[in-house]
């Protein structure tokens, strides 16, 4: 009998050593794809941030260029909602922006409290230099990984999204429909 607890607490410890494994190959998976983020990210960001340097602008610049040029119209509220930053951090992007004419402000003609804004041409112009090598690089990343890597990524980002905002960045995202 002692042969049989033995190798059933033998069997056990296997099995527990293996779960361990299992454990450290999904937690090594984990972190290997929170590295890739983290390299994806810099290396998407690299062809816009030379021209935002050359430029004399940052990221805070490009993200308000973007959601400006992807919302004509869009509030100042609805843009701080959307970027979860800081009045003071957004005005003094939006001053930059404004002074160099890349972006234009309209009062609201229901509230006039309301800055709607917009981008000029010159903005438009911005817009377009930042997204052309992005876009490039994105569209050659799913063609590359394959036709349904679309929909995963999509899913896989949608799902990194807080649960409570999933429906209003697909929406924004999809109809371009600020929340």
């Amino acid at each position: 009998m002692a042969d049989i607890k033995t190798s059933t607490l033998a069997s056990g410890a296997n099995h527990k050593a293996a779960e361990s494994g299992e454990n450290l190959a999904e937690k090594e998976a984990l972190i290997q794809a929170i590295e890739l983020l983290f390299f994806a990210y810099r290396d998407f960001v690299s062809d816009p941030d030379a021209i935002l340097e050359a430029d004399g602008l940052g990221r805070a610049h490009h993200r308000v260029v973007h959601f400006v040029g992807r919302n004509p119209g869009i509030t100042v509220a609805e843009l701080l909602g959307i970027l979860r930053i800081t009045k003071q951090s957004l005005a003094r992007v939006l001053r930059e922006l404004i002074e160099r004419e890349l972006i234009e402000q309209k009062t609201g003609t229901r509230d006039r409290r309301q800055r709607h804004l917009h981008l000029t041409e010159a903005g438009t112009s911005l817009e377009r230099r930042l997204a052309v090598p992005q876009h490039a690089r994105v569209a050659k990343a799913i063609a590359d990984a394959g036709p349904e890597a679309a929909d995963a990524w999509k899913k896989i980002l949608l799902n990194l999204v807080n649960e409570d905002e999933r429906a209003a960045v697909e929406t924004l995202i999809t109809n371009g429909e600020v929340p």
